[in-house]
């Protein structure tokens, strides 16, 4: 009904993972809409929601998958009054990388408000540098999207 028609997105793409989110007064701005920075923390929790589903209980301390970059794609604005959740998958690995895909839709409705495709990296906290993905962590993932 409103799909998220953006360059970010492929046409196939299929989300795995969703969660709802609470909309907060501190949220919205003076346009009375959610300022797109906290949009920007939807998303992480949308992430954050994934990595714990597909890897089980995460030690913030130890995470090192780190953003090296984002792109969002606006489409409407979310009001106090929606009821919306953050849709999450992989889209792809690379040898230090892994690429996710989002969108924040209307839980009622399925009207696309925005998308997001994220790049993060494995990073080694010793060495200040990126590494290859762990082979567990992406086994998880590949079975965690085949299986939904």
């Amino acid at each position: 009904l409103y799909p998220c028609i953006s360059s970010l997105l492929p046409d196939n793409v299929s989300f795995k993972s969703r969660i709802k989110i609470q909309i907060r007064m501190t949220d919205i701005d003076i346009l009375n809409h959610v300022n797109n920075g906290v949009i920007a923390s939807y998303f992480d929790l949308g992430r954050l929601n994934y990595l714990k589903t597909v890897s089980g209980k995460i030690d913030l301390a130890k995470l090192d998958l780190v953003i090296v970059h984002t792109e969002f794609d606006y489409f409407a604005s979310i009001r106090f009054t929606d009821n919306i959740a953050v849709d999450t998958t992989v889209l792809e690995f690379g040898n230090k990388t892994v690429k996710m895909a989002q969108r924040i839709v209307d839980v009622n409705t399925g009207k696309c408000f925005c998308s997001c495709i994220s790049v993060l990296c494995d990073f080694d906290r010793e060495k200040d540098c990126a590494i290859p993905i762990d082979e567990n962590f992406k086994m998880n993932v590949l079975k965690f999207e085949r299986d939904r």
